[in-house]
Order: structure tokens, then sequence, then C-alpha cells
């Protein structure tokens, strides 16, 4: 084949328009320890450090590289594609520590992948001549070098290292089929032909032990997960739970073996470095145990939940079993009978299901001398022991459905579930209840995710051999069982010229040298099966994508929610899988179509006239396809020359294809691009839209400071705003990482208030980082000595609602206006200049910044994901985004549209549902005379509703009123319930004792609000009249009406039966002691919780000086008295667990210190307004986890939970 050059220069080096720089990679933990580390790294001048650190930690080859190479000569290879091993004369010169190195240059990494592709290239007749096997060479590197293209993760892992440095191992059980006789070949060396595919599909038969059996299938996933691959495997062929066996017995079901598989997965992807245990698991829609099957995840939850639950309560009541034990003397105290408290404790633990026989063994042991018993508890965090006890947590799991399934959905209609074996049915159910299970199970847990099976097959270029029954991990990759594929993805921005407009002719360049890349990759590979290798070369499947559209269409000025923005993304993916195909075919003329190609060729021509329709716009006349396609939207593209190409390209294809037949039975895929993307310094991935509009780029010497995301500068100017309103939108967002001249709180200010010049600099060091001036000014960064100078004291200072600020007399208007001029308002929304019909432009998948309203609608992703399908031989890996108040209704109607649209695949993510998050709580038993009070209310008016809940108090006390000081503690908890946001503000006697309540509920009607406020007035008189808080708490808790249900914001109750019963919960908990009312004990929330065993609970000491200084509610009465040596006065160590404040140790000499040990929950909020998931990344510890696909990415290391 002929390769013209684009990007270089024939006889001039291929780097010689690049500049270079070196630098430092280095990847800390969050508490700054190191955990990767190489000095005098080389890359490309403009890449980022994010870019660098990824290319240094994961894909240079780290140990093992001879320091002396020299060339192994071969006759009919061109001289500068002899492969290199080491030599061995000069390395004995050396000390054997010396002998080896590893690499330190992307140099090094670009002639590794692209001299191994040009080797091979070679070595398999895809060149004319040595000037074209030099310009493929130079030009794929220098793609590689300009971040325009990147292969997936496998191939900068393994390709070239037996090429480039002779390194080679022991086999590990892989084949491959020799290029020039077509046999299949059992590999003999680990690296000679690398393993370059990151996605695979593989069959499993329903047979235990035998080769392509279940447990066959384990090995086989074994294989790939240790080179960084993924696989999905279709189980539906397994017997269901019951079914009978040939030897007379029964099955033990689908989900029994599921569970071994991903216990396997589990402990594979726990060591080594490119190990990813990414997987699909994927179930029949009339597979017997499918209910089973999509519960899986939402039951392993709700085990979590006992597990933590149970754990804490036998730990609770076990060790107050044997404290009551110890109370009185000889063998009476073991006696129930006798010892009153024993009794009480044994009556509380069998009320709470501890089983009998741990309460008898406590007493036994309390017999034998023992003073306290060890039980260990649990907690909930996702990679805690709860997590690990449970399966269902190392895949992703998907529903195939078919059209008739959905058609019986619509219609109401029966479905049969059928015995695998025999075919019979197992099972009747109704279609809407199976879909209700699903939508459920997909708002409860996101999974599983929805392949629709018809629409799937109706595209299959090789339905002759057998149906497409399974996916790779993500989705993207769908085709015959037991084949692979390789990806790449081309950074669409790199594309993007100067005034806008598309580069077409440099685009289908590169897609023309990136299907020939992928090509070569399937002749040079090899494979963990031999079936997986005879089907690889048979069908040579390829996945050509992209990154970086969501960032485009921002910089163009298009809104990912619109038409024009559709027609843009359908235009390029109809240009880029029409000239992979053609550059298919043209490869083909040359070497010959693939094996497989004969008998699929008429459904193949099929399917390519369908793709052709779709460029051409044309809504009728497609073959055999159920459900038609989204076709381009020629009135809505703005750019002509882009929809003229790809019309243009899919007619080559065509007619080359008529000709010769095609290379390959599949071109491209739409992959998540996770690690990368970030090696391409991508500002999206895939097809997906931008997360945040601010992002916060990380320095070379640790460190990171905000910057815009760089397309918004773009799409301003495109949308014709000038430099100077371009730069206060801007500053708007970004801020101006200064108070210098800013509004209220600024430098002149500061200095009227007592700050010195170095305290000021102190202060504008760490605000070009900071999203609020709040967490740079504080007591920690301006140090406490400075804050007693300028008259605040100890107390003052440890009280977690000191605001430095406010207590120095600004206003929270002068405070907020400072602010948005310092940090910026990291949204758009708002901004000076910018007119209300271009915010859209600018909508990401989340809403931007703590004040930002706007986010993609699942319905604008849906709808993107369909203006490209038609134009994808495989499909779209893509995570359809919903806000966290999505109902179950919402998930199935994403679900429908989807089909509807001609998706193959879809997966939901509604924020809060990953395991990660806490658990829902399980709801409480229904009490009957609460839902007389609940339909008491509802029945009467509403100056009666008052009344009716007064009676529930079965106490009166009559005394005098007790009047509040006038200056008074208390605590302000927000949180939501149902939906609806509350705030809870209490009001405390010197004492600490609850004194007065206020309710507000935010966005309410004004009816409602106000019988709330009204209520709360009611409620505090009656305290300060006498009336016990425990009265009241025993009257409302438990009440039902709405708003009810899952309860967010508050850290120890998790759902709520109404309004009243959370806040009497909240109350109960903090100044009652009352844990029993709590989803989450107060106890796990402390900073030094872990899980582990704790000692029994100690006597409380009183302290009344410290009640004096903090809220007996806000700390919930974790008071712990520590005394220390003869001269060591009581310490208090106080612990809120209701609110993200930090941790307090509390003098009785008030003189207050502030430990900073515990931030997560700070390092979490801080995340999430950055627009972070919030979680921390299994690798490196930092919160820098962004939603990639159905997987997370991590923004500091480039790790990733998929195959990418």
């Amino acid at each position: 084949m002929r390769i013209q050059r684009h990007f270089t220069i024939a006889g001039e080096d291929a780097y010689a328009g690049l500049e270079w720089k070196t630098t430092t990679s280095e990847i800390r933990n969050p508490d700054g320890s190191v955990v990767f580390k190489l000095d005098q790294l080389e890359v490309p001048a403009g890449w980022s450090q994010v870019a660098a650190d990824v290319l240094a930690q994961k894909y240079f080859r780290r140990a093992g590289v001879p320091v002396a190479l020299k060339p192994v000569p071969e006759e009919d290879v061109p001289e500068f594609l002899w492969r290199r091993e080491a030599d061995t004369e000069a390395l004995e010169s050396l000390q054997p520590q010396d002998r080896t190195t590893q690499e330190t240059s992307g140099r090094e990494v670009f002639d590794r992948l692209a001299g191994t592709w040009a080797y091979w290239g070679w070595k398999g007749g895809y060149f004319d001549s040595e000037a074209d096997a030099r310009a493929y060479y130079d030009e794929m590197r220098f793609m590689l070098a300009a971040q325009i293209a990147a292969p997936n993760s496998p191939q900068w892992f393994n390709t070239g290292l037996h090429w480039a440095y002779g390194i080679d191992g022991p086999a590990q059980g892989h084949y491959y089929v020799d290029y020039k006789t077509g046999k299949l070949t059992k590999s003999s060396s680990a690296y000679e032909h690398p393993q370059p595919h990151a996605c695979f599909i593989q069959s499993v038969q329903d047979d235990l032990v035998n080769e392509g059996g279940i447990m066959d299938l384990w090995v086989r996933e074994a294989r790939l997960f240790k080179y960084g691959s993924g696989t999905g495997s279709n189980f539906s062929k397994l017997r269901a739970e019951g079914e009978k066996l040939s030897g007379g017995g029964k099955s033990s079901g689908l989900m029994s073996f599921l569970k071994i598989g991903d216990r396997a997965a589990g402990a594979i992807k726990s060591g080594g470095t490119t190990r990813r245990a990414a997987k699909m698991v994927i179930c029949d829609i009339d597979h017997p145990d499918i209910e089973q099957f999509i519960d899986w995840k939402v039951v392993e939850e709700q085990k979590v939940a006992a597990l933590v639950a149970g754990s804490k309560l036998a730990n609770k009541h076990l060790n107050l079993i044997m404290k009551a034990c110890q109370l009185g003397s000889g063998d009476d105290r073991f006696d129930p009978k006798k010892n009153v408290q024993l009794r009480r404790e044994i009556v509380a633990a069998r009320k709470a299901m501890i089983p009998e026989n741990y309460i008898q063994r406590v007493i036994q042991f309390a017999k034998q001398g023992y003073t306290e018993i060890e039980f260990p508890t649990y907690d909930t965090d996702w990679d805690s022991e709860a997590y690990l006890s449970v399966s269902g947590q190392n895949s992703n799991n998907s529903v195939r459905v078919s059209d008739e399934f959905l058609r019986a959905v619509e219609q109401d209609g029966n479905w049969n579930l059928t015995f695998r074996g025999n075919g019979k049915v197992a099972k009747t159910v109704k279609a809407r209840d199976l879909w209700e299970r699903i939508g459920y199970a997909a708002w409860a847990s996101a999974d599983p995710g929805i392949q629709f099976d018809t629409s799937i097959n109706d595209w299959h270029t090789c339905p002759a051999d057998g149906r497409i029954n399974a996916s790779n991990p993500c989705s993207e990759y769908m085709f015959l069982d037991d084949t692979a594929c390789n990806l790449a993805s081309l950074n669409l921005m790199c594309f993007r010229q100067d005034d806008g407009s598309f580069d077409v002719e440099g685009f289908q360049h590169a897609v023309r040298l990136w299907t020939i890349t992928l090509e070569i990759s399937v002749m040079m590979a090899q494979f963990p099966s031999r079936e997986i290798a005879e089907l690889s070369y048979k069908f040579r499947t390829l996945g050509l994508g992209y990154a970086n559209l969501g960032a485009l269409l921002m910089s163009c000025g298009l809104s990912y929610d619109s038409d024009a923005g559709r027609a843009l993304c359908g235009a390029i993916t109809a240009l880029m899988t029409g000239i992979a195909y053609a550059t298919s075919a043209e490869m083909a003329g040359e070497l010959g179509a693939f094996p497989g190609y004969a008998p699929n060729a008429e459904n193949m021509l099929r399917v390519i006239r369908n793709h052709r329709r779709a460029a051409q716009g044309d809504h009728f006349g497609y073959e055999g396809v159920t459900t038609p396609p989204v076709p381009l939207d020629h009135a809505s593209c703005p750019d002509a020359a882009l929809l003229g190409a790809a019309e243009a390209a899919w007619d080559l294809a065509l007619e080359l294809g008529q000709q010769h037949g095609y290379r390959n039975a599949q071109v491209s895929v739409i992959a998540p691009t996770g690690t990368i993307g970030l090696v391409m310094d991508c500002d999206t991935t895939g097809i997906e839209p931008d997360f945040a509009l601010v992002k916060f780029k990380k320095l070379a010497g640790g460190g990171y400071f905000k910057i815009i995301n760089r397309t918004v500068p773009l799409a301003l100017k495109t949308l014709g705003y000038t430099d100077a309103q371009i730069k206060d939108i801007v500053d708007y967002a970004v801020g101006h990482g200064t108070l210098k001249g800013a509004p209220g709180v600024n430098h002149e200010t500061l200095k009227a208030k007592g700050f010195t010049d170095e305290v000021i600099a102190k202060v504008e060091k760490n605000l070009r980082g900071a999203f609020d001036i709040k967490f740079v000014l504080n007591r920690w960064t301006v140090g406490a000595d400075f804050c007693k100078s300028l008259g605040f004291t100890d107390a003052q200072l440890d009280d977690p609602s000191f605001d430095l600020l406010s207590a120095l007399g600004f206003s929270s208007q002068e405070i907020a206006a400072a602010n948005l001029y310092c940090c910026g308002a990291m949204t758009v929304e708002g901004a000076p200049h910018l007119r209300d019909a271009h915010l859209p432009v600018f909508d990401c998948a989340n809403p931007c910044g703590k004040d930002g309203k706007r986010f993609l609608s699942a319905e604008s992703h849906i709808r993107m994901m369909a203006a490209a399908q038609p134009f994808i031989t495989g499909a779209i890996s893509k995570t359809i985004n919903m806000p966290n108040l999505a109902t179950v209704d919402d998930c199935k109607q994403a679900y429908m549209l989807a089909w509807k649209l001609g998706c193959k695949a879809i997966a939901l993510y509604r924020d809060g549902s990953k395991l990660s998050q806490p658990l829902q709580a399980q709801v409480l038993e229904d009490d009957s005379d609460d839902e007389g009070l609940a339909e008491q209310l509802a029945d009467a008016p509403s100056a009666q509703r008052a009344q009716v809940i007064a009676e529930r108090i079965v106490e009166k006390h009559v005394a005098g009123r007790l009047k509040l000081p006038l200056r008074r503690k208390g605590y302000t908890q927000k949180a939501i319930v149902g939906g609806h946001k509350v705030y809870l503000r209490t009001g405390e006697y010197d004492d600490g004792k609850l004194g007065e309540i206020f309710i507000d509920m935010h966005k309410e009607g004004a009816a409602f609000r106000s019988l709330m406020n009204n209520f709360a007035i009611a409620i505090s008189i009656g305290l300060q009249y006498g009336v016990p808080l425990e009265e009241f708490v025993d009257a409302f808790t438990f009440t039902r009406f709405e708003p009810s249900g899952m309860v967010e914001g508050n850290d120890v109750i998790k759902m709520a039966t109404s309004i009243l019963d959370y806040v009497f919960r909240e109350l109960a908990i903090s100044y009652l002691g009352r844990t029993d009312l709590a989803h989450v004990q107060p106890d796990d929330l402390r900073h030094d919780a872990l899980g582990a065993k704790q000692a029994p609970m100690k006597e409380v000491e009183q302290v009344e000086e410290v009640i004096k200084v903090a809220s007996t509610g806000y700390i919930r009465s974790n008071l712990y008295v520590l005394k220390g040596g003869q001269n060591r006065a009581p310490t208090a160590e106080l612990q809120a667990t209701g609110t993200d404040g930090p941790m307090m140790s509390v003098s009785a000499e008030t003189a207050v210190t502030v430990s900073t040990s515990s931030k997560v929950m700070e390092r979490i909020a801080e995340a999430r307004m950055k627009g972070y998931e919030g979680d921390a990344c299994p690798e490196c510890g930092n919160f820098t986890l962004v939603r990639n696909g159905t997987c997370l990415k991590c923004d500091s290391c480039g790790s990733t939970t998929g195959c990418s």
C-alpha cells in the first residue's frame, strides 16, 4: 500500500516540528507519601503534567531494559526496522545491577510502538516500498507524540518489548495464527507476539471442568487480566438453579457460578501493575434465573447493610451483657434471675435478635474471668471488609433484551422463562414486572445495563457464523463469541483548525493509517486461547474511535444538546467509519478479504448499504433492520465540507467493497478512552460531554492551580465575544486568584483588621488553587498564634462554626463578593456579558460550581448516542448521567427511548446510586398507630392537625417557663428528606440541654412551611416549660406522611417516614444519645474508626468547662475524658458526628486545640465541588476520580477501573 505524508517531511526527523522538555513525574498519596517518582522524564513540551505522569507511571517499561543493545539483521527487512536485543558482550563489563534500566523518554515509547507496527507491517506485505514503510513509521511516531491519537493500553504495556529491547519470557499459554501459513500455532515466547488487544468476548459452555466450560473460563479470564485486557461473556447457556442434570442431579444455577468468577476476578486485580479485571457479565431476558441476576447487586448491597448493622448491634449488646456481669459479687452476678441489670440486657439483646448462643457465650466468658468481649464491626466504605465479603463487585452486568420482550412490555403481555436444557417453559411472568425490576435495580445500584439484542444482530456483518451474544466490559465491542478487538482513539480537537473548521483531509489520513495499524496488530498478536486466535484471524475485527467530542462541540460554539451538535457528531462518525471501511476494502484488494467474508458477503454488503443510507440522511429503505436508525441530519450540520466528505466516504467504501470485499468484519467502536484520554490531554472522553468548566491543573513540582477549560475561550470567541469580554467571563468563572483589589475583603481591609504583610503573602500563596477563600483564611493557614494576636481565644478558635472572616467583622455580602472575585463561580452562569441564549453551549454532565444549576438531561446523552450509532460497526461505551432525584420511571423511560432511537446498549448512572455511596437504610416496620395518625392528619383541616399531633404526648408537665439565655449555643443541620431540603436549628441552655428548635423548609408551599415553623415554636415552648424531650421523641418518631424517603446530608440518618420522624430522630440522637434511632452508629464517624474492635465505652465524666464552649447537640454527647499523670489536667475529646466539622480536643481549662487529622469528609466535599465523584482512587488515594463510560478514571495517576 502507498503511504502519503501529512504531518512529517521525508528526510527530516519525525519529531522535528515538536519541542521537548525534561520534567519530573511524581504521584503522591493524600498523606504526602510518594507512590511513584521519575526524574529527568522527557516528553513533548505541549504535554501536561498529568499526561507525562500517566506515560511515565503506566506506559514506560520500568525494569529490564538493557543499557546496551545491538541490531538483529534480517535480510528481508529494511535496516531501520531491524529489531534489537541485549548486547551481551557490552553488558558483561558492567556490574549486574547496572546492566538494565527503564524507559525515561517519550521518544523511546513512541519509537517502540511505531517501530513494531512498521516491522510487522513490512513482514506482512502492507507497504509497497521501503519509502512507504518509512513514511508510515514517521507519521505514526509523530501522531503519538503530538497527541493526535493513541492505541488502547495493552499496546503501550506489551507492544515492542521484544522488538525494541529483546525482552522475552516463558510462554503464557497463548496462541497465534501464522500470517504466512495460516496455521494455528502455540506461542513459545511471552513477548515476540505481543497481546495488544483490550477487548475480548469469550464463550462459556454449560460444562463444569472441560475446556470451554465454566472453570476453564476463569483461567482464560486470568490470562487476559494479567496483560491489562477486559472480557465479557454471556452466561445464558448455563442451566438454571434446580434444572435437571444428565446424571440425575440438579444444577446449582447461574448465580452460584457467577459468584465464583467474581471472587476470582477480585483476587487477580489486587496485584500487579497492569491488571484490570474489567469484566462484563450478560444474561438473556428469558433465562429462568433472570430475576436473581437483575437483583444481584441490589441484594448484595442489602447484605452489606445487614453486616454493618448486625455487627454493631452485636458489639453493643454483647458488651453491655459483659458489663452487667461485672455488677455485684459472687456467682449471683451471672444469674439473670438475681442480677436485674443482666436480665434487662439479655432481654434487650434478644429484642435486637442477637443469637442466644452468643448471649450465653458472653456470660460463660464472664464466668471465666473475662471483662470485655471482642466483636468485630464493619463499616460501609466501598473497599471495606463488608464489601469484600459479598459478590458482584468486580463486573458490569447487562441484561440482553429482544424487541419481542420490549413489545410485551409495551402491551403488558406475558413473558416466558425457558429451561436451558429442554427449552420448555420454566415460568411465565408479566413482562412489565421484569421491566420494573430492571428499572429499580438500575436506580438503586446502577446495574444492570441493557443490551438491545435485536438491534445488535440487525447490524451484524457475519450472521452466517452465528449470532452476537455478548460484549466487552464497556459494551462498545459486540461481535461473535471468542473474538477480540484492539482499539485506538483519535483526538478530535487536533483536527479543529484555527478558523473553527474541521480538518477533513488530515482526519481522513489519520483514519487510514490507524486502520492499517489496527489491522497489523491483528496479524502480529497472540491470544489467550486457540478459539480466540482462530476467530480473530478469521474475522479481524478492529475498534477505531475518537475522543474529545464534547470539547470540539463546545469550542465550535455548539451545545451538546442541539441538533447542530448531534449532526456534527454524526458527520464525523460517518466519515471515520466510511474511510475505515474504504481502507479495509483497499487492503482486501492487496492482501485478500478476511477469511470469513465469503459466506457473509451478502449480509455485510447489506449492512454497508444501510450505513450509507444513514449517511445520506434517508429515513426509509433500510434492509433487514427492525428499528430504523437516526439518519444524519444534513439540514442541521454546520460543516458542508465534512458532510460531503462523509457521503463520499461511504460511496467509496461500498464501491471498493463490492470489488474486493473487506479485510475486516468490523472497523469502529466508540470506547471510553480513560487512561489514553489522559495521555492525549483530552478534556472529554469518548462521546461524553465535559464534567466541569474549571479544571485543576497539576504542577510539575506538586500542587494544583485552577484554569478554565481550554475550550471555553475558544467557544466564546466563536460566539462573537471580544477579548475583553472573554477575559471578564473567564475571571468570573476562575477568579483572579488574589485578594488584591477584591471588593469587601482585600489587602487594605485585612491590614486594617491587623493582618501583616507576611501573613497576607502566606494567604496569597494558597489562593491560586482555592475554590473558597474560607479554606485559606482560617486558623490553619494564618496560624493559631496570629489569630490569638487578633484577640481571639482558644475557645473561639476551636469552635467548629468559627469563621475567621465573619469574626473579624466582614459581612456575608462582603465575603461573597470577595470570594467571587478571588475564587470565581466555577460556572459561567451569571457571568458578565454572557447571553442566556449561549448558556447551553457550556452545559456539562453535572452542575458546575457551588451555585450552578444547569446540566445536561439524560435524554440529551441518549440522543447524542443515537446520532453516532448508525455509523459505528460496534457500539458506544457511554454512561447516561441522571440526577439523584431521578425516579425508577425515569430509568425505564431512558431505556425505552434508547431502544426506539436505535441504540445498541445503554448504562445508567444515577448520582449516588453506586456502591461507594452511603447505603440505603432498611425501612422500619409499619406502625398501625402511626398509619392511623397519618390518616387523621390527612383528613383533618389544617387548624385541627396540631391538636391531633399534640394528643400523642402521653404525659403533661406543668411548670414555670425556663427562659433561654439571650446568647446561646446550638447547631444547624441541613438535610434532604425525600427530595425536600430541611434546615433544623437548635438552641441550648448553658448546661447543654435543648431549649428550642427551628424548622425551615426549602422552597415549600407557604401553608406547609408556616405549619412547620409554628409547630417548631410549639415544641420550643413545651421544652421551656419542662416537657421532656423523650416524650416528644416517642410521640413523633415513626409518624408517616409526605415528604418521606431517603435522607441525604445527615451522617447517621438515612431514611425517614416523615419530616417529623427525621427531626425527632436527629434530636434524639444528638441530645439523648438514642443511637438506636440511627441507621449509622455515631462511633463509626469518628476519625479513628476503622471497623476493628474498639474498647467498651467507659463512663463519661462531665467536664463543666467543656459544656460551656461546645454545643451538646453538635458533639452528640461524644465526650471522652482522658486522665494522665499527676500533673496532667483532665482533657476531653469531642467528635462532631452530625456535621463536617473537624475533631476537637478540649482541655478542662478550655485551652482548646483543634486536630486536622480527619479531613476525609472535607476532601470528599472539595472533590465534588471540583466536579469529581468524591471517591478515593484505589491506587494513589487521591480524590480525583471522574466517571468514564461505565467505569472511573483517576486524573492524578491515570488509573482506571475499566480496560482502556
